[in-house]
């Protein structure tokens, strides 16, 4: 059975075109709707009540639009709101899942670093993982504060940026860690940065491709894997703020993955309401 409808996809802004990235290399046939929250951007120094409130509205519209599956590609948002979508909504979830585990499992110098939001470091599924995987590790927390706004700025390639990140890795240098886990999705477009500035024994870990992994698994439990060629994909992105940010993105996610994404449109002009 072949399901042509499209995949969801949501973030608080740009960050979750990392995601969207990893999906369309995994799943080159399927046809995506990506929303960026980028009015209300950032999500991490929210209360959880409004970043459930944001979530079921950017749900209710990604419904609308006849979406099959709803990536949550925001890990604040994850965190925060997955279950309660999950209880409240018929059509699968698929979130982020923190990346405690790859890094503990592979660490040699047994200490790891991880640069999230402080929302994601609230969250459930991260406290769990934790607790589970990294409990006889040392794990060295930095919250990124202010990396969002340079995505969203588009000068996540600056010397500005190149400086924050200094600050925030250097304490986990000195901790010894060999392992660094990317816990927000707006943070592996700082990779280039990130390799420049740490030695090379410390590995950098995205869980995107492992996500969309999980969402390659749970089309096919469903039976919504779409089968037929790619003529009909289609590529549609919203954003509550401005979609500028978006289209300098997406050119280089089709540079890097060499990937067009097929009939490309942006619109501008959907504002979230919050309830």
């Amino acid at each position: 059975m072949s399901d042509s409808r499209p995949i969801g996809v949501f973030d608080s802004g740009a960050g979750g075109l990392s995601v969207l990235k990893a999906l369309v290399k995994e799943l080159p046939n399927e046809s995506f709707i990506y929303f960026a929250d980028s009015a209300n951007c950032p999500y991490g120094s929210k209360p959880k009540d409004e970043i459930i409130a944001l979530s079921s509205a950017i749900t209710d519209f990604l419904i609308s639009m006849g979406c099959k599956v709803i990536v949550v590609a925001c890990n604040t948002a994850t965190a925060a709101a997955i279950d309660w979508l999950r209880e409240n909504y018929s059509v699968p979830f698929i979130g982020m899942e923190p990346a405690i585990k790859p890094a503990a499992l592979n660490t040699k110098s047994k200490s790891i670093g991880v640069l999230a939001t402080a929302g994601t470091f609230k969250g459930r599924l991260y406290i769990e993982t934790s607790h589970k995987y990294a409990s006889d590790v040392n794990v060295c927390y930095q919250v990124g504060e202010g990396l969002v706004e340079l995505v969203e700025q588009g000068i996540e390639n600056t010397h500005e940026a190149e400086d924050l990140l200094l600050k925030y890795v250097k304490p986990m240098l000195e901790c010894n860690i060999d392992q660094l886990v990317l816990g927000c999705t707006h943070y592996p477009f700082f990779k280039p940065l990130l390799e420049k500035i740490l030695p090379p024994n410390v590995e950098i870990i995205d869980p995107s491709p492992a996500v969309a992994k999980q969402v390659l698994k749970v089309l096919v439990e469903n039976q919504m894997l779409l089968d037929n060629s790619v003529d009909s994909t289609y590529h549609t992105f919203y954003s509550s703020g401005s979609t500028d940010v978006l289209k300098v993105l997406v050119s280089k996610i089709e540079e890097e993955t060499g990937c067009e994404l097929r009939n490309r449109v942006f619109f501008d002009t959907f504002i979230v309401p919050v309830s």
